[in-house]
Protein backbone atom coordinates (compact mmCIF):
# COMPACT_ATOMS: atom_id res chain seq x y z
CA UNK A 1 0.00 0.00 0.00
CA UNK A 2 1.41 3.30 -1.06
CA UNK A 3 1.16 5.84 2.03
CA UNK A 4 2.81 8.49 0.46
CA UNK A 5 0.84 12.32 0.41
CA UNK A 6 1.44 12.18 -3.13
CA UNK A 7 -0.41 8.79 -3.84
CA UNK A 8 -3.53 10.17 -1.22
CA UNK A 9 -6.97 11.04 -2.94
CA UNK A 10 -7.61 15.17 -2.68
CA UNK A 11 -10.99 15.52 -1.92
CA UNK A 12 -10.99 18.45 -0.40
CA UNK A 13 -7.73 20.11 0.18
CA UNK A 14 -4.03 18.85 -1.56
CA UNK A 15 -2.63 15.83 0.93
CA UNK A 16 0.37 16.70 -1.06
CA UNK A 17 1.18 19.80 -0.26
CA UNK A 18 1.47 21.51 3.51
CA UNK A 19 1.79 25.44 3.32
CA UNK A 20 0.91 27.38 -0.03
CA UNK A 21 2.94 30.84 0.82
CA UNK A 22 1.45 32.08 -2.24
CA UNK A 23 -2.23 31.21 -1.77
CA UNK A 24 -1.78 32.87 1.86
CA UNK A 25 -0.29 35.72 0.54
CA UNK A 26 -3.06 36.49 -1.78
CA UNK A 27 -5.62 36.47 0.41
CA UNK A 28 -3.10 38.91 2.94
CA UNK A 29 -3.37 41.28 0.52
CA UNK A 30 -7.16 41.57 -0.25
CA UNK A 31 -8.72 41.12 2.73
CA UNK A 32 -11.95 43.15 1.83
CA UNK A 33 -12.87 40.27 -0.76
CA UNK A 34 -12.22 37.07 1.21
CA UNK A 35 -13.56 38.88 4.44
CA UNK A 36 -16.56 41.06 3.42
CA UNK A 37 -18.27 42.10 6.89
CA UNK A 38 -14.98 41.52 8.46
CA UNK A 39 -14.43 39.30 11.67
CA UNK A 40 -18.09 37.64 11.40
CA UNK A 41 -17.58 36.17 7.94
CA UNK A 42 -14.50 34.63 9.57
CA UNK A 43 -16.34 32.86 11.90
CA UNK A 44 -19.19 32.14 9.79
CA UNK A 45 -15.89 30.01 7.54
CA UNK A 46 -15.22 28.43 11.23
CA UNK A 47 -19.03 27.14 11.42
CA UNK A 48 -19.72 25.99 8.03
CA UNK A 49 -16.84 22.88 8.83
CA UNK A 50 -19.22 22.36 11.80
CA UNK A 51 -21.79 22.39 10.05
CA UNK A 52 -20.46 19.92 7.13
CA UNK A 53 -19.91 17.78 10.69
CA UNK A 54 -23.01 18.21 11.92
CA UNK A 55 -25.09 17.07 8.65
CA UNK A 56 -23.19 13.94 8.29
CA UNK A 57 -23.22 13.15 11.90
CA UNK A 58 -26.88 13.74 11.80
CA UNK A 59 -26.32 16.58 14.20
CA UNK A 60 -24.06 18.85 16.26
CA UNK A 61 -23.45 21.55 18.89
CA UNK A 62 -20.70 24.44 18.15
CA UNK A 63 -19.85 27.28 20.61
CA UNK A 64 -18.49 30.38 19.57
CA UNK A 65 -16.83 32.42 22.87
CA UNK A 66 -16.02 36.28 21.86
CA UNK A 67 -13.31 36.88 24.01
CA UNK A 68 -12.46 40.45 25.49
CA UNK A 69 -8.54 40.41 23.31
CA UNK A 70 -10.59 40.51 20.10
CA UNK A 71 -10.03 36.74 19.37
CA UNK A 72 -12.86 34.18 18.92
CA UNK A 73 -12.81 30.75 19.84
CA UNK A 74 -15.07 27.91 17.89
CA UNK A 75 -15.45 24.53 19.11
CA UNK A 76 -17.13 22.01 18.54
CA UNK A 77 -18.21 18.34 18.24
CA UNK A 78 -17.43 16.79 15.35
CA UNK A 79 -14.87 13.77 14.36
CA UNK A 80 -11.75 16.01 13.94
CA UNK A 81 -9.47 16.94 11.52
CA UNK A 82 -8.62 13.51 9.12
CA UNK A 83 -4.78 12.65 10.41
CA UNK A 84 -2.97 9.90 8.75
CA UNK A 85 0.66 8.44 9.05
CA UNK A 86 3.09 9.30 5.79
CA UNK A 87 5.70 6.38 4.46
CA UNK A 88 7.73 7.55 7.25
CA UNK A 89 5.21 7.03 9.69
CA UNK A 90 5.05 10.77 10.75
CA UNK A 91 1.71 12.04 11.46
CA UNK A 92 -0.10 14.10 8.79
CA UNK A 93 -3.18 16.13 9.27
CA UNK A 94 -5.22 17.60 6.39
CA UNK A 95 -3.60 20.61 5.43
CA UNK A 96 -7.24 22.75 5.86
CA UNK A 97 -5.27 26.00 7.48
CA UNK A 98 -2.50 26.72 5.01
CA UNK A 99 -3.75 25.39 1.19
CA UNK A 100 -6.95 26.07 -0.58
CA UNK A 101 -10.19 23.88 -0.38
CA UNK A 102 -10.46 22.67 -3.71
CA UNK A 103 -14.26 22.32 -3.39
CA UNK A 104 -14.40 26.36 -3.17
CA UNK A 105 -11.85 28.52 -3.50
CA UNK A 106 -11.96 30.43 -6.54
CA UNK A 107 -14.89 28.72 -7.90
CA UNK A 108 -18.19 30.74 -9.26
CA UNK A 109 -20.22 27.77 -8.10
CA UNK A 110 -18.86 28.04 -4.48
CA UNK A 111 -22.09 27.62 -1.98
CA UNK A 112 -22.70 30.89 0.10
CA UNK A 113 -22.50 31.48 3.80
CA UNK A 114 -25.72 32.64 6.05
CA UNK A 115 -24.15 36.45 5.32
CA UNK A 116 -24.67 36.27 1.64
CA UNK A 117 -20.94 36.01 0.88
CA UNK A 118 -19.00 32.83 -0.60
CA UNK A 119 -17.58 30.40 1.21
CA UNK A 120 -13.84 30.16 0.78
CA UNK A 121 -12.26 27.97 3.71
CA UNK A 122 -10.42 27.44 6.66
CA UNK A 123 -7.16 29.35 4.92
CA UNK A 124 -8.94 32.65 4.72
CA UNK A 125 -9.12 32.39 8.56
CA UNK A 126 -5.66 31.77 8.97
CA UNK A 127 -4.46 33.88 6.62
CA UNK A 128 -6.46 36.70 8.00
CA UNK A 129 -5.22 36.31 11.85
CA UNK A 130 -2.38 37.52 13.26
CA UNK A 131 -2.45 34.21 15.12
CA UNK A 132 -4.50 31.02 15.28
CA UNK A 133 -4.30 28.13 17.46
CA UNK A 134 -5.96 24.41 16.09
CA UNK A 135 -6.51 22.03 18.37
CA UNK A 136 -7.58 18.79 17.34
CA UNK A 137 -9.34 15.90 18.77
CA UNK A 138 -9.43 12.87 17.02
CA UNK A 139 -9.92 9.21 17.96
CA UNK A 140 -6.49 8.43 16.65
CA UNK A 141 -4.81 11.00 18.70
CA UNK A 142 -5.19 14.74 19.75
CA UNK A 143 -2.65 17.37 19.51
CA UNK A 144 -2.40 21.52 18.87
CA UNK A 145 -0.64 23.43 16.44
CA UNK A 146 -0.59 27.21 16.08
CA UNK A 147 -0.04 29.27 12.78
CA UNK A 148 0.84 33.11 12.13
CA UNK A 149 -0.29 34.86 9.44
CA UNK A 150 -1.43 31.20 8.00
CA UNK A 151 2.04 29.52 8.52
CA UNK A 152 2.30 27.08 11.02
CA UNK A 153 4.96 28.06 13.67
CA UNK A 154 4.84 24.65 15.46
CA UNK A 155 4.46 20.89 15.00
CA UNK A 156 1.41 19.08 15.74
CA UNK A 157 1.71 19.27 19.66
CA UNK A 158 0.17 16.07 21.84
CA UNK A 159 -2.79 16.96 24.12
CA UNK A 160 -3.80 14.68 26.36
CA UNK A 161 -7.37 12.65 25.26
CA UNK A 162 -10.04 13.70 27.03
CA UNK A 163 -12.55 10.52 25.25
CA UNK A 164 -14.12 13.30 23.16
CA UNK A 165 -13.52 14.03 19.59
CA UNK A 166 -14.11 17.68 17.76
CA UNK A 167 -12.28 21.12 16.50
CA UNK A 168 -11.26 24.15 18.96
CA UNK A 169 -9.84 26.96 16.52
CA UNK A 170 -8.78 30.12 18.63
CA UNK A 171 -7.74 33.04 15.84
CA UNK A 172 -7.48 36.96 16.56
CA UNK A 173 -8.29 38.74 13.22
CA UNK A 174 -5.79 41.20 11.85
CA UNK A 175 -5.79 44.45 12.73
CA UNK A 176 -7.52 45.97 10.32
CA UNK A 177 -10.45 43.27 10.54
CA UNK A 178 -10.35 43.29 14.42
CA UNK A 179 -10.98 47.24 13.99
CA UNK A 180 -13.41 47.40 12.22
CA UNK A 181 -17.52 46.54 13.00
CA UNK A 182 -17.79 43.89 15.84
CA UNK A 183 -19.28 40.66 15.29
CA UNK A 184 -22.60 40.83 17.38
CA UNK A 185 -23.75 37.76 19.14
CA UNK A 186 -26.97 38.27 18.23
CA UNK A 187 -26.41 38.33 14.49
CA UNK A 188 -24.32 35.50 14.53
CA UNK A 189 -27.25 33.41 16.82
CA UNK A 190 -29.40 34.62 13.53
CA UNK A 191 -26.86 33.39 10.37
CA UNK A 192 -26.38 30.51 12.43
CA UNK A 193 -30.10 29.42 12.61
CA UNK A 194 -29.63 28.55 8.92
CA UNK A 195 -27.48 25.62 9.51
CA UNK A 196 -30.28 23.12 10.20
CA UNK A 197 -28.04 20.41 11.80
CA UNK A 198 -25.69 22.59 13.78
CA UNK A 199 -26.60 24.15 17.13
CA UNK A 200 -24.81 27.38 17.87
CA UNK A 201 -24.65 28.92 21.45
CA UNK A 202 -22.55 31.94 21.68
CA UNK A 203 -20.54 33.45 25.02
CA UNK A 204 -20.12 37.08 24.48
CA UNK A 205 -16.98 37.96 27.38
CA UNK A 206 -16.03 41.34 25.85
CA UNK A 207 -17.90 43.35 28.13
CA UNK A 208 -17.10 41.65 31.52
Amino acid sequence: MDTSRAAWRNTTHDWAGVVDLGHLEGIRRDPAAYAPGGAAHLILEVLAYAADEAESNGGGHALVTLHPDGSVSVADDGRGTDTRRDERGEVVKKPVMATKDLRFFDLPEAPTLPDGHPRRGMSVVAALSEHLVHTNRRRNGSWTQRYEHGVPVTGLDPVDDDGTTGTLVRFRPAGPLRAGARPAAAELVRWAASWQDLTVEVDDRRHG
